[in-house]
Formats: structure tokens, C-alpha cells, sequence
């Protein structure tokens, strides 16, 4: 536990679970106020109620990224509680795609609007505040696979590298306000997502070789992704902002052939 947080409130989307989760529990141990969104509720083993119990204490509401009057309620009923916002982690995410030819058209906008309009609609409602106070940090949550290709990946690749250049496009517009913004874009992470892709899902087949693809050797862990969002976070990352940062165990470095 430390410090490194301490006063500040941070709001996290898809705080229910997996990296979501994560981020409010290590933001919790370093002093954070932890606010949450979610579709559903937080299971009683979650890392968001450790976090809860950690802060002494916390915002959880459910409702749709998608929705923008509902996104707007739970903004301002997080500045209502503590009174601002300081950090924002956009980590509300959906698999999925397929190869276009096979792809409907419903299925491409699920996504899409999940996982780009979703970050989109929340960064919206939060940053007039971080504007008005004249400062804050977003922390976005990509992927690998919104800077590189993935096979089949379509609709997924597409909204993540969206979220990379709007990222990049946030941390331009904001910066002279004292808003930083940033974008994480982690390796495969075991979550709940990724056991209903890897593991249940259409990549069970060669999951070892997507595995073996991270040079570390292993698929990487929802509390790692943690760290470097406290970091991008924090005031140690003062000077760093618009940056796209791949915590991906070596996936993105290049190719590994052996024998």
C-alpha cells in the first residue's frame, strides 16, 4: 500500500471484473476514492469489493456505456459524492469479429459502439470537469490487436485502434488544460473475456500458440495491466501524456522462430 493516489477520485468502467477490477483495487491501496460502471454487479469475490472494502467505501452503478443519458447520470452522480473526478481508467470492453464477409451488421456495431463509442461517451462526460478543474488523467484500455492485425479480428481490431488515435487526438485537445491521456494497449490478459474467447470460445484451437506468441512465454495477468494504469495515473507520469503503451509480455517486440 502507499500514497501515490491519495485524495484523488477515480472512475472506472467495466469495474466488475477482470481489468477493471484490478485497476480500482491497486488504485484503492494507493489512496484512491474508487467510483464504478458496470452492466452487471460486482460477484462478492470480486476485486472491486476488496477495493471497496480497501477505500472504506465506494460508488458502484450499473448501466450501458452506450447509453449517454445514462453515462451523464452516473458522472454526476460520482462528482456529487465526492465532488470531482481526477482519474478515469475506460476499461468496459466486449470481444468479438469474425471476417467481414461474414459479418452482421448488428454484430459490427455491437461492438464498435461498446468498445469506441463507449469510450467516447464516458471521456465526454468526465473531461468537461477534468477541464474545468484544470486537471485529471484518462487511462484508456485498448489492445494489441488495435495496433496490429489479428486474424478474424475485424470488428474488435477496428474499434480498438479507434481507441488508440482517439487517444492520441484526447491527449492533443486536453493537454494545454492539464488533462493527460493516455492509452494502454495490454497482450492477452486472463479476464473473464479472454476464457470466453481462449479457453469456451473460436481461439480454443490455438491458444498455445497465442500463448507462446508473448515472448515472456505466458498470457499476462488483469493485475499487471493494474500497475501500468497507476502509473498513467499517477503524478509520476506527469510529463506523459498521448502515449500508446503496449504491456503485452513481449507480443508486439516481433516474431520468435525456433526449431
Amino acid at each position: 500500500m502507499g500514497d501515490r493516489l491519495e485524495g484523488k477520485v477515480a472512475l472506472i468502467t467495466g469495474a466488475a471484473s477482470g481489468i477493471g477490477a484490478a485497476c480500482a483495487l491497486r488504485f484503492a491501496q494507493e489512496g484512491a476514492r474508487v467510483a464504478g460502471m458496470d452492466l452487471a454487479k460486482p460477484t462478492g469475490d470480486s476485486a472491486w469489493n476488496a477495493a471497496v472494502a480497501l477505500a472504506g467505501g465506494g460508488v458502484f452503478e450499473t448501466g450501458d456505456v452506450r447509453d449517454e443519458d445514462r453515462v451523464a447520470e452516473i458522472v454526476a452522480a460520482v462528482r456529487e459524492q465526492y465532488g470531482r473526478i481526477d482519474v478515469l481508467v475506460n476499461s468496459a470492453g466486449v470481444a468479438g469479429g469474425g471476417m467481414i464477409h461474414d459479418l452482421d451488421a448488428a454484430e459490427w456495431d455491437r461492438v464498435v459502439d461498446i468498445n469506441l463509442k463507449g469510450t467516447f461517451l464516458v471521456s465526454k462526460h468526465v473531461v468537461r470537469g477534468m477541464v474545468e478543474q484544470q486537471a485529471g488523467a484518462i487511462v484508456n484500455i485498448a489492445s494489441v490487436e488495435g495496433i496490429e492485425g489479428f486474424m478474424g479480428g475485424s470488428s474488435y481490431n477496428a474499434s480498438k485502434g479507434g481507441v488508440v488515435i482517439l487517444t492520441k487526438n484526447m491527449a492533443i485537445d486536453y493537454a494545454r488544460a492539464g488533462v493527460r491521456t493516455n492509452v494502454i494497449c495490454p497482450g492477452f490478459i486472463e479476464t473473464p473475456m479472454f476464457r470466453s474467447v481462449m479457453v469456451d470460445g473460436p481461439a480454443k484451437a490455438f491458444a498455445e500458440k497465442i500463448r507462446d506468441a508473448h515472448q515472456l512465454g505466458r498470457f499476462g495477468r488483469p493485475e499487471e495491466i493494474a500497475s501500468a494504469a497507476l502509473f498513467l495515473a499517477s503524478d509520476e507520469a506527469s510529463f506523459v501524456t498521448g502515449v500508446t503503451l503496449p504491456v503485452d509480455g513481449g507480443y508486439t517486440a516481433g516474431h520468435r522462430f525456433t526449431p
